[in-house]
């Protein structure tokens, strides 16, 4: 049966490549030893994985994490919950949950339906990173809303200024450390930086 397979393999691996030959449209000396569609839907039905694109690491933790739930264990979701073989497989249940969107079709339809494995939420996926001009972009908000209240931008050194986000959650700044920074750093800010502060009353010294 082993070999059958590891033959069957090799005849899909073989079709794969005539398939894209014929793609960019160079010539196929023959179809000689590949296996044709009907076989392969066939196998596919029997274990959709039977022939998988995907590395043999990624095969490997999905088999010890299915052996850990036949065995009466829980979904592992934490690293180092569960490690089997070397494997943290609470790792790499996180892993697939927040790296849904990279793996292909047939591996969504195992992690779900074989392991119950789920994408995250919304509420659970990570926040982008600000960029550096957004951080400042925020910062500055913060500052203009301080001084359109306040009528100056004489901040006291611990003040944390709170701003409403588009969705509605709040924001806080501590603009008063950031205020000091931007004036210790007077000299190396950018002329159009210096001007937008100096337009809502920075006083630079």
């Amino acid at each position: 049966m082993g070999i059958w397979l590891k033959n069957a393999r090799a005849a899909a691996r073989r079709a794969a490549e005539i398939e894209q030959r014929r793609a960019e449209g160079l010539p196929v000396a023959s179809s000689a030893g590949a296996l044709s569609e009907e076989r392969r839907e066939q196998l596919e039905e029997i274990d959709p994985s039977w022939c998988p694109a995907w590395p043999v690491e990624w095969q490997r933790a999905f088999h010890l994490t299915r052996q850990h739930l036949e065995q009466g264990g829980v979904l592992p979701t934490e690293p180092g919950e569960v490690v089997r073989q070397g494997e943290d497989l609470g790792r790499w249940v996180r892993a697939m949950r927040f790296g849904w969107h990279r793996l292909t079709t047939v591996q969504q339809w195992m992690c779900e339906h074989i392991l119950g494995i789920e994408p995250p939420t919304e509420d659970e996926k990570p926040r982008p990173r600000r960029s550096q001009a957004g951080k400042w972009a925020l910062n500055l908000a913060a500052a203009k809303q301080f001084y359109e209240r306040e009528g100056h931008l004489r901040v006291p050194r611990k003040h944390v200024e709170i701003v409403l986000s588009d969705e509605g959650r709040e924001l806080q700044f501590r603009l008063g450390a950031w205020i000091t920074n931007q004036r210790s750093r007077a000299a190396t800010l950018s002329e159009d930086r210096r001007e937008q502060l100096s337009t809502i009353g920075m006083r630079w010294t």
